[in-house]
């Protein structure tokens, strides 16, 4: 697929980062910390509900060992529903009011259970889109060269799927954990209360079952880092062929196409399946010691009953807390493996946050409102990384208002050369100047805000024909909207359209031809209205008679401004003021001496 300056050289792929070892832990979960702290007042909330969802819990057995010790046997109500329950003589009531006591209970579970859940949800999903808008954000700021390097899909894939991390865990992770911590407390507590021994025994397992999550953890962790990777590269697959589709149609690549696909999608599938052997052997320890410990409770409890030291009732109270004291233990050996990989995930996205923009705006930039448009090139020099030079002690001077064609074969440094002058690089050596400053030392976005661009292939979103061309200027009113259509020689095709300006241009705008489409682009640059006009390759794509409407159009746009007109060929730049000839970012031999000059058209 051709991209906005296909003859750019692309840079060598930096390599992939490597897993963040588990010292870096802490230092994720202060970074979630750190982003989730607008959130502070809705986190507080729930976990206020998840204490009295716990109290609630610890409430849940209590029907049940008055029923079994004070409506069937003869012992005395908890002092703590002493003078609320009737006495225990007066059995039928006394079971009544335990029912009721009972569905009470249930319904204050419910309903804790729904404002949670509600609360829950809505903090999430806030929380989620916070963190994914300021990933967008932060993903535009980045460098061309981080994108040529790295490609769109990671990136997509991080917003998507990984930005989820800091909901899974600072809501769906950490609120749960909470409660849990609160209900285990809890009941080992009332546990100890009842009989001290049977609740040492009931803990003894704890120490096992967190030698074990520990040690999983570790090797989940790992796993789901190579499994996003695999997953990574798979939609990548699928995002480069729908991206590509009239290529791969073309040329009968379906079933290729679908084969890499499946391979691809296999080894995600093989990381799953280790994931889930994991998982599964991790939950089999998890459960055996459990089990363990739940039978030894049992087997004491029971002696302890014969020997009179504790009540049947006590006995079912302390079994009822036993299985809750372990369910959250279950829960977190269930879950563990996701959040293990809300970890990853969460250390994925912070690593696309730590690359740096290598072009900012130094802190005393220079605003520039409306340049005139002289430009100066200064022995310039540019490469990407290590590789060799794309361009080479470049030297010319244009006056403002005047244009400058620049021809040269695919890759000869012709697009790199104007992608210097909107700063989407800076050179390796030398300097631009414009208006006698260096492009450096003025505002990022008032330096391409002096600038028009019209590409080869037009680039249009997925909105309506009117929405394309404000791109330019959102506030712009449809009276200058239109008004710059009419000047690209657009307002015509335009207007036959069933919906005129509102007409919708599909992805990429595929709705339209690509004269049309280049005609929506020279529109949005005539209302643009900026002082430098880059125009690359316009023309090149279009049949005859629809060259000839662009042309008269970008004739009226250039006037007035300093203009650089890209082609392959120095016929199409015969209008131009000046011409220059590009190889291998030098002058063509014998066109010039050692840096670029200007050539007299």
């Amino acid at each position: 697929m051709a991209t906005p300056y296909s003859d750019m050289q692309r840079p060598v792929p930096r390599s992939p980062r490597r897993p963040p070892s588990g010292t870096e832990r802490p230092r994720v979960l202060r970074r979630v910390a750190a982003e989730t702290r607008q959130f502070r007042a809705h986190i507080l909330a729930m976990f206020a509900l998840c204490l009295l969802g716990s109290a609630l819990e610890l409430a849940i057995p209590v029907p049940l060992k008055i029923a079994v010790d004070s409506v069937l046997g003869d012992h005395p109500v908890p002092a703590f529903v002493d003078g609320i329950l009737p006495a225990p003589s007066d059995g039928g009531a006394l079971l009544l009011a335990t029912a009721v006591l009972f569905i009470l209970i249930a319904l204050l579970v419910q309903l804790q259970e729904v404002g949670l859940i509600l609360l829950t949800t809505y903090t999430g999903e806030k929380l989620s889109l916070s963190f994914r808008s300021k990933l967008f954000g932060h993903l535009q700021r980045l460098s061309l060269s981080y994108h040529d390097s790295r490609g769109t899909t990671d990136s997509n894939y991080r917003i998507q799927w990984d930005a989820l991390a800091l909901q899974h865990m600072a809501v769906d992770a950490a609120i749960p954990l909470v409660k849990s911590a609160v209900t285990v407390t809890g009941m080992i507590i009332v546990t100890f209360v009842i009989d001290w021994q049977l609740a040492l025994v009931a803990i003894a397992v704890s120490p096992v079952l967190v030698f074990l999550m520990h040690r999983y953890g570790v090797r989940l962790r790992r796993q789901w880092h190579e499994a996003k990777e695999v997953e990574s590269s798979a939609f990548s697959v699928v995002h480069e062929v729908l991206g590509s589709l009239r290529v791969v149609k073309a040329f009968g690549g379906e079933e290729r196409e679908e084969r890499r696909f499946v391979e691809r999608s296999t080894q995600s599938v093989r990381a799953h399946i280790r994931l889930a052997l994991t998982e599964s052997a991790l939950s089999l320890a998890v459960g055996m010691t459990i089990a363990i410990g739940t039978a030894l409770v049992l087997f004491m409890g029971v002696k302890r009953v014969e020997a009179g030291a504790l009540t049947l009732g006590e006995l079912l109270l302390v079994m009822t807390y036993l299985t809750q004291l372990y369910e959250p233990l279950k829960d977190i050996a269930r879950k563990i493996g996701d959040l293990q990989a809300s970890v990853a995930g969460a250390e994925r996205v912070f690593a696309l946050l730590d690359e740096s923009p290598d072009l900012i705006d130094t802190p005393d930039a220079r605003p520039i409102h409306h340049a005139r448009g002289d430009l100066v090139f200064q022995d310039v020099s540019f490469s990407y990384g290590n590789d060799a030079p794309v361009i080479q002690d470049v030297s010319l001077s244009v006056p403002a208002g005047s244009s400058v064609g620049i021809a040269g074969s695919t890759g000869a440094g012709k697009t790199t050369l104007i992608s210097l002058l909107v700063r989407f690089y800076d050179p390796t050596a030398g300097h631009i100047l414009l208006d006698g400053v260096d492009l450096r030392e003025y505002r990022l976005a008032d330096l391409r805000d002096q600038f028009a661009i019209v590409l080869q292939e037009p680039v249009l979103f997925s909105s309506s024909i009117g929405e394309n061309i404000a791109y330019a200027r959102p506030a712009a009113s449809r009276e200058d909207i239109v008004a710059a259509a009419i000047a690209a020689n657009a307002h015509g095709f335009i207007r036959a359209l069933p919906d005129g300006y509102d007409t919708q241009v599909g992805e990429r705008g595929v709705r339209l031809s690509g004269g049309e489409r280049q005609r929506i682009a020279l529109a949005r640059a005539f209302l643009k209205d900026a002082p430098i006009l880059i125009l690359d390759e316009p023309t090149s794509s279009v049949d005859v008679v629809t060259e000839r409407g662009i042309v008269s159009a970008m004739e009226r746009l250039m006037s007035g401004r300093t203009t650089f007109m890209i082609a392959h060929r120095l016929t199409t730049l015969e209008g131009c003021d000046y011409r220059l000839e590009v190889e291998d970012g030098r002058v063509r031999p014998g066109a010039g001496d050692a840096g670029l000059q200007l050539v007299r058209a």
